[in-house]
């Protein structure tokens, strides 16, 4: 509970649309989005500016208030819940979101923490640039959340991770005082990168208030294709086959599994299969021009295809015939995380491993996993050329023990994290540490 002068303190400072201390008004703000994390917060605080943000910050320093960043509230770990102490404050980003800066020549934007990454792909397009990194949550999920996550998405293949894409980060330090990094420097040695250390450090070095990014040219075509294949290892080989004959023309190449397209199916209206044929395995890739004047993305991307059925790799494929079948097939993959939270209890891990260990990890680790816990089931899916793949472990279908996730789940956690271990990969791809791990 905090006293009425502290919150009076508060209230001077952001007015009455910035601190919400009504715990009916709290509530929508205290569950993660798959409702797995419910806490409790003493207010919720919002500034409208980095001025205010500072003042905040501040304040809480002086009175030993800690914190929890929330931003478009879309962790997958429950980054953005604070605990059930009620001892914390939610410091919402939502109404810092301006676009401070963009320059179409130097292809920079500057994008305030609360700018919803959506929004932000609009605003580039509007002057034929775009921001390459997009995601499933891209209509909730902000910049702020988005940098201090270091997230991944469907574009790493090509554009790599937010880390990538972050020329310079504003932050307001526990203190209250602020980190100015929002200098688009080519070259900068002066010491210690700050801008660096804040990316993907969840919010526990600083408070992310603004961010410059990098632009890239516009899409001007895009042929979006829908695969069948019969293992992860056929896969890698036809990726690094489009690679190799494409360059950088592929821009996302996602594995999901038969289990997975099934479980949109039949959870998600308005889905249905691209391909007549079943398959145990499926690839959603994208072809992009970002030039003019070159064979359309769709006929190279049949070249390809082609070339891969006459030698046997693959047997049954189609390409997206308009723009709205291009989106049905993304629906299909970005729809995964929805669908398996309807049909039943899960353990989740966002992993990692060598890209051409990848295909092995997925088989053997999927077996190990399966023959330990009778009944459950893996679905592995996601991005198979960076070498992140979700890897989740479903409770046997039809379990009503509600305690599963933190029993056998949680044991069966700690069997997935000890193989990853075991690969030499990373129990934390790109989702973050969060309450979950």
């Amino acid at each position: 509970m905090l006293d009425a002068s502290f919150l009076e303190k508060l209230g001077n400072v952001l007015g009455p649309k910035g601190l919400v201390t009504d715990s009916s008004d709290i509530a929508p703000w205290l569950t993660d989005w798959r409702k797995l994390y419910v806490g409790r917060a003493a207010a919720l605080l919002a500034p409208a500016n980095v001025g205010e943000a500072q003042a905040v910050m501040q304040l809480l320093a002086e009175h030993g208030v800690p914190m929890v960043p929330q931003g478009g509230n879309s962790s997958m770990v429950g980054g953005a819940t604070p605990d059930d102490s009620g001892e914390a404050v939610i410091l919402s980003t939502r109404r810092m979101n301006a676009i401070r800066l963009l320059d179409a020549d130097a292809s920079i934007v500057v994008a305030e923490a609360g700018v919803i990454l959506a929004h932000l792909h609009d605003v580039a397009h509007s002057v034929g640039r775009r921001f390459p990194l997009t995601l499933g949550a891209r209509g909730s999920a902000t910049i702020g959340g988005l940098v201090s996550t270091n997230a991944g998405g469907t574009q790493v293949l090509r554009f790599g991770t937010m880390r990538k894409l972050v020329l310079g980060v504003e932050a307001v330090l526990p203190d209250g005082s602020l980190y100015e990094g929002l200098a688009a420097l080519k070259k900068d040695n002066r010491g210690y990168d700050l801008t660096q250390l804040l990316i993907a450090a969840e919010g526990t070095l600083g408070l992310i208030t603004a961010a410059s990014l990098r632009l890239v040219p516009d899409v001007q075509d895009r042929a979006v294709g829908w695969i069948g294949i019969d293992s992860p290892d056929t896969a890698l080989r036809l990726l690094r086959q489009m690679e190799a004959a494409s360059g950088d023309a592929i821009e996302s190449f996602e594995l999901v599994p038969n289990s997975c397209l099934k479980l949109v199916l039949q959870h998600i209206p308005g889905t249905r299969a691209p391909l007549e044929s079943d398959h145990p395995w499926h690839v959603l890739v994208e072809y992009v021009h970002t030039q003019a004047g070159q064979m359309s993305a769709a006929s190279a991307l049949q070249n390809l295809l082609a070339g891969a059925i006459e030698a046997g790799q693959i047997s049954d494929a189609t390409i997206a015939a308009s723009e709205a079948q291009a989106q049905a097939f993304w629906k299909l993959r970005d729809s995964i995380s929805e669908a398996e939270r309807a049909h039943g209890p899960a353990v989740q891990h966002d992993i990692s491993v060598p890209v051409d260990d990848m295909p092995r990890f997925i088989r053997d680790a999927s077996q190990e996993v399966e023959r330990a816990f009778p009944g459950a089931w893996v679905n592995a899916y996601g991005h198979l050329g960076d070498g992140n793949v979700h890897f989740h472990v479903r409770a046997p279908d039809g379990t009503s023990d509600p305690d599963w996730r933190v029993t056998t789940g949680k044991a069966a956690s700690g069997m997935v994290y000890d193989l990853v271990t075991q690969a030499g990969g990373s129990i934390s791809a790109e989702h973050g540490i969060g309450q979950m791990k």
